[in-house]
């Protein structure tokens, strides 16, 4: 069996790592980016994403990932509670540079145009529902009036 290793420098030493049995031990923190990658219908996707907080259960001690979905018309941010159970999700420590997956002024834009249209959509009930009191208090007249 031939044997595969590398000589790795790590801060100023030189060590030889077999690569069959090497492992990358990352380091999280609060506010570390981290790429999510997560299971989607046809395949899997990566996201980018921060660590937001630790639950330190006894048990199954859990790392709260906040991650953004972006697409070409929305940008919402999803949740993962990775553990040692988790199923079709993994996550890494980003070590790219995530300025050009992560446009602020792009997702911002994407966030307000949701909210306009939320609102919109608030405007239109509110509209019909002042047009059902007004052209059906015909159908109660004893009721007494419903406050807006």
């Amino acid at each position: 069996m031939e044997k595969q290793s590398t000589v790795i420098e790590i801060n100023g030493a030189k060590f030889e790592v077999d690569m069959r049995h090497a492992k990358r031990v990352d380091t999280l923190r609060i506010g570390d980016t981290v790429k999510v990658l997560v299971k989607v219908y046809d395949g899997y996707k990566v996201h980018a994403g921060t660590v937001i907080g630790f639950e330190p259960f006894t048990a199954l001690p859990t790392i709260v990932v906040a991650y953004l979905d972006i697409d070409y018309t929305t940008a919402n941010i999803k949740f993962v509670h990775f553990n040692g159970q988790s199923k079709d999700v993994e996550i890494v420590k980003s070590v790219d540079d995530d300025l050009l997956e992560v446009n602020r002024d792009t997702v911002l834009r994407q966030m307000d145009r949701e909210i306009e249209k939320a609102r919109a959509s608030v405007s239109d009930l509110e509209a019909k529902r002042e047009f059902f009191l007004r052209n059906f208090k015909s159908y109660w007249p004893q009721s007494e009036p419903i406050e807006a």
